[in-house]
């Protein structure tokens, strides 16, 4: 695969710690899959785990997502932390990291719940209850997981 850089090297941000934090701190990313030559982008809520270099979803047991990870695992995502436009100056100011990886279904239980456990205590203000009502094994058989094992990743800025 043909390696691309930044026309903009002061753009760019490569400390990996700083990569981390604009991960952290955005609660969507937007996922780029493509089976038969046919592309297809989603916007999901996701869980970064640091550990094992990947990035945690969820969706419905059946469906496209489904579909095309099974034809074609190879993916391409970007976290977009919008920093606001900025008046008077005709410019809007971003960071945001691209990722390659590959995506597979989660099919271990234990995975499972720890990757949903991470979904929960990510977007809910107060995930004990959630936990406790959602995180039993006779209900995973009603959500699909998937994983993203993070390939590469960089980061760049605008403004």
């Amino acid at each position: 695969m043909k390696s691309w850089h930044t026309r903009h090297p002061d753009k760019a941000i490569t400390d990996s710690a700083e990569i981390a934090r604009i991960v952290a701190g955005q609660k969507f990313l937007t996922l780029a899959m493509c089976a038969e030559n046919q592309p297809y982008l989603v916007t999901l809520s996701h869980a970064h785990d640091a550990d094992r270099n990947c990035f945690y979803f969820h969706c419905a047991p059946t469906g496209r997502k489904l579909d095309l990870i099974a034809a074609n695992p190879q993916v391409y995502g970007q976290v977009l932390e919008d920093c606001g436009y900025v008046p008077g100056e005709c410019e809007h100011r971003y960071r945001t990291v691209q990722f390659e990886g590959e995506a597979e279904l989660v099919t271990d239980p234990d995975e499972k719940l720890h990757a949903l456990r991470l979904l929960i205590e990510r977007l809910e203000p107060a995930p004990g209850t959630v936990k406790a009502r959602l995180l039993k094994p006779e209900r995973l058989g009603g959500v699909a997981v998937i994983r993203v094992k993070v390939e590469s990743w960089s980061g760049k800025q605008g403004s």
